[in-house]
């Protein structure tokens, strides 16, 4: 059907665009279409209205989710004419907005269209853009339902601009010529979303995303270079779902690839739902009349509850900053707005009602070219806190993943300064101690040689097929090893320490995980449950640079002697001297501790060993 045929079949919705915008009024709210679906040919006509027309109407209010478009409603030269109002902060009025000749409400996007509907903010006129009308007279919405159809309901006056390049989506989207006063038939691309190109960090911090998803999980990732990374590493997955609010080509490509299948989803299996698109016409296309996937209003799918209902529901989001109690702020930097609550808060509070769900919040470590970190004592004064402490749970950035969840101030404070840039982890202790975050004689080892070896992490599977994360210790460890050391019996602790004390305070146990990783090394055998992780055998040796050899010891949870825990982690620790090109082991071994003297002795070394006073000294060349 041709915009011909339409006019025929709907004589009384066709006018001249100066008529049309002869019924917006002083006062008025003009809502606008989201994002990528903004309709550009009636926001420009508009404002070529008011050029021609000054003083056709003053102070009306344009209310926006977000612009992609121009702005030119959201500037000076039209003061008198309209104030901006937008519920998420975008890059074409971000400037406007800081400067005072905009505003911002900050809400749950979940929320507005209840806005709408109760009439606590009133529609007057709405400018949406939909596909052509169908044979029964319905138009899509198509890559922006969100808070439009709420909008364009509500509102007095319905101008639909008609684009044919505009898909039409399945679900929620529809709206019947009936329901729209006037329709403007106007071809033009839709705009289309380019992300800032990825980063090394960026992947370094997909990678460490890809490793918190399993298959089967239903995902949620937004907008930006972070969640792009994310997605790009997650090809090896298999049967993942979609529950989100935004879909992106990166969201797309894992359809077609058959990683995205939502075969396992709780609620609306077999479909991604979404409620709005920002990406490429390639993106467009595949949404067009695509049945497998459905766009539906925003109070759906950013619904506290309807997220919780869907099990292992993972969300993904980005922030700004966080500081080393958990608080964080993904729309502003200080009193500078930057975007705004959005469906963050939503979906990660959604995420960890479900069941089997989990809250991962990334964030680059530094800002500003590196000069400024992300990770900080205390956010900004003026800063808006999206996610109170008690929503945060994981927190990625390119130097690990840090688990706030359950833990105290200072097991939180010490989690987020480990995976800080390294350059700001000595200003981090200090700042945390001046504000009693932290102990106050709390040990850091600044440089090369206190970092967090991640490379040396890997997987081990015991002869008993115990399965097994090796990785190095680090000073967030402490509350972990504490733990793993008052597990042990009193036989174990007398075996290991070769003493009677039985206490393992603080001042001893950051001495172990504090360590200078040129001179010791410490590896834990750990395996997670429930997100936690549990030391099961804790492995280590200190270098003797004079004979460029090692004193070794190493310890596991009584409840799993027996296992091959202690073989593997003395495989790996002379895996790891080897490569230091260290030349053996030594160890102090109490004659009566037959299964650790064992271990030693299988271990496939030149042994020597010679006993006094009830210990075996043992000497271990490594065999060439």
């Amino acid at each position: 059907m041709s915009p011909n045929d339409w006019k025929i079949k709907y004589p009384g919705k066709f006018e001249p665009l100066t008529t049309i915008f002869g019924h917006i009024r002083r006062g008025n709210s003009i809502f606008i279409g989201s994002a990528c679906a903004e309709p550009q040919h009636l926001v420009q006509e508009m404002i070529r209205y008011v050029k021609s027309n000054p003083k056709a109407f003053f102070d009306a209010e344009v209310l926006h989710v977000r612009s992609l478009g121009v702005a030119p409603y959201a500037t000076e030269k039209f003061k008198q004419n309209f104030r901006h109002n937008s519920f998420f902060i975008g890059d074409s009025t971000r400037d406007a907005v800081n400067k005072g000749l905009a505003d911002y409400t900050p809400i749950f996007l979940s929320r507005v269209p209840d806005l709408f509907h109760r009439g606590l903010v009133r529609v007057d006129i709405a400018l949406i853009q939909t596909s052509p009308p169908d044979n029964h007279g319905y138009m899509s919405l198509g890559i922006s339902v969100d808070i439009v159809k709420a909008a364009a309901e509500k509102a007095r006056l319905v101008v639909a601009q008609v684009n044919t390049h505009m898909p039409r989506v399945h679900g929620d989207t529809f709206i019947h010529v009936n329901d729209v006063d006037y329709l403007v038939p106007y071809d033009e691309l839709l705009l289309e979303y380019q992300p800032e190109a990825d980063t090394d960090i960026a992947r370094q911090i997909g990678k460490y995303v890809s490793r918190l998803i399993e298959d089967g999980d239903t995902i949620q990732v937004g907008y930006g270079r972070i969640p792009n990374a994310v997605l790009s590493h997650l090809s090896d997955k298999k049967h993942l779902g979609v529950h989100s609010e935004l879909v992106t080509d990166g969201i797309i490509a894992l359809m077609q690839k058959g990683v995205i299948d939502n075969s396992r989803k709780t609620v609306n299996r077999g479909k991604t739902v979404a409620t709005f698109c920002m990406g490429h016409k390639d993106t467009y296309d595949y949404l067009n009349d695509n049945p497998s996937i459905e766009f539906r209003t925003v109070d759906y799918t950013n619904d506290p509850l309807v997220i919780a209902s869907q099990e292992n529901m993972v969300a993904i989001n980005s922030a700004l900053e966080i500081d080393l109690t958990g608080q964080a702020t993904a729309e502003s930097i200080g009193t500078m707005s930057h975007s705004g609550v959005g469906g963050q808060a939503d979906f990660m509070r959604g995420a960890v009602l479900a069941k089997g769900g989990k809250a991962i919040l990334t964030l680059q470590s530094t800002a500003a070219s590196d000069v400024a970190s992300r990770i900080v004592p205390c956010l900004r004064q003026g800063a808006g806190a999206t996610l109170i402490r008690g929503d945060v749970r994981y927190v990625v950035t390119e130097y690990g993943i840090a688990y706030l969840h359950g833990k105290n101030m200072r097991e939180r404070a010490m989690e987020l300064i480990g995976i800080a840039h390294p350059k700001f982890r000595n200003w981090l202790i200090e700042e945390a101690k001046k504000i009693d975050l932290i102990y106050r004689d709390q040990a850091f080892l600044p440089g090369k040689s206190g970092e967090y070896p991640e490379h040396l992490e890997t997987w081990r599977t015991t002869r008993e097929g115990v399965s097994l994360l090796f990785r190095p210790i680090k000073m967030s460890d402490e509350p972990l090893l504490k733990t793993f050391v008052y597990s042990l019996s009193d036989q174990s602790m007398y075996r290991r320490f070769m003493s009677v004390r039985k206490d393992m305070p603080h001042e001893r146990l950051q001495k172990l995980v504090v360590i200078d990783y040129s001179k010791e090394m410490a590896v834990l055998a750990v395996i997670s449950q429930e997100g936690k992780e549990h030391i099961l055998g804790v492995g280590r040796y200190y270098i003797d640079d004079q004979l460029h050899t090692a004193e070794v010891a190493f310890a596991v949870r009584d409840d799993y002697h027996q296992r091959g825990i202690g073989t593997e982690l003395l495989s790996y620790l002379t895996y790891l001297a080897r490569r230091e090109g260290l030349l053996g082991f030594t160890a102090e071994v109490l004659a009566e501790n037959k299964p650790m003297l064992h271990t030693f002795e299988q271990g496939g070394f030149d042994l020597e060993k010679k006993i006094a006073d009830g210990i075996y000294e043992l000497r271990m060349t490594f065999k060439e």
